[in-house]
C-alpha cells in the first residue's frame, strides 16, 4: 500500500466510524429510517427526574407532548430504565386535583429493558397541577410529581407563616398552629 491509499482508508474508517448507530428502545432496535417522523423532529427533550438515596432505583425521564390546554388531552412521555429485579417493578399514577387521568393508572416495568409508556391527562382549570408517579421495586419505592402548567396562571403559594434561621444556618418557615 502506499501513502495515498492509506490515507483514503484512513479517511474511510473515520467516515464509517462518526456515523449514528441505531438506538435500542423498550429492548428492541430501532427502525433504520433516514429521516425523522415529522412528530419527532421538533419534540422536546426528556427532562431526567431527581433521585433520591434508597429510592427504588428506576430511573424516569419524561416530556410533555405540546402546551397543555383547559380541556384538552396533553400527552405526557414517561421513559422508564434500571429495572433489575427479576420479577420487575410497578408504577401506579394518580392526577391532583384540576388534572384528569385518562386510561389505566397502572404499569409493570419487566427487568433489563427500557420502557416508554405515553399518559394522557386532560387539565379542568388553568394553573399548576401534578401527575404523580409511584415506581415500586422489591422493597423499595419512588415519588415523582410530573409538573403540568395550563396556561399563564403562576401557582401562588399561601404562606401564613414568617421565615427564620435555625442556630445550624437552615431557612425554614414557622406557622402558626390551627
Amino acid at each position: 500500500m502506499n501513502t495515498r491509499s492509506t490515507s483514503m482508508m484512513a479517511a474511510a474508517c473515520l467516515a464509517l466510524a462518526t456515523l449514528p448507530a441505531p438506538a435500542a428502545a423498550d429492548g428492541e432496535p430501532a427502525a433504520r429510517n433516514p429521516r425523522p417522523a415529522a412528530s419527532h423532529r421538533h419534540a422536546a427533550p426528556m427532562t431526567t427526574a431527581p433521585q433520591k438515596p434508597g429510592s427504588s432505583g428506576v430511573k424516569l425521564q419524561y416530556r410533555l407532548e405540546g402546551t397543555p390546554q383547559v380541556g384538552r388531552a396533553t400527552p405526557i412521555v414517561l421513559q422508564f430504565e434500571g429495572v433489575t429485579d427479576a420479577d420487575g417493578a410497578a408504577v401506579r399514577l394518580s392526577a391532583d386535583s384540576g388534572l384528569t387521568l385518562q386510561g389505566g393508572s397502572t404499569l409493570t416495568l419487566p427487568a433489563g429493558k427500557r420502557t416508554t409508556a405515553t399518559v394522557v391527562v386532560v387539565s379542568e382549570a388553568e394553573g399548576l397541577a401534578y401527575l404523580n408517579v409511584f415506581i415500586r421495586q422489591g422493597g423499595a419505592s419512588s415519588a415523582v410529581s410530573v409538573p403540568v402548567q395550563t396556561g399563564a396562571v403562576a401557582p401562588a403559594l399561601k404562606s401564613t407563616g414568617e421565615m427564620k434561621s435555625t442556630p445550624g444556618g437552615e431557612s425554614i418557615i414557622t406557622m402558626p398552629v390551627k
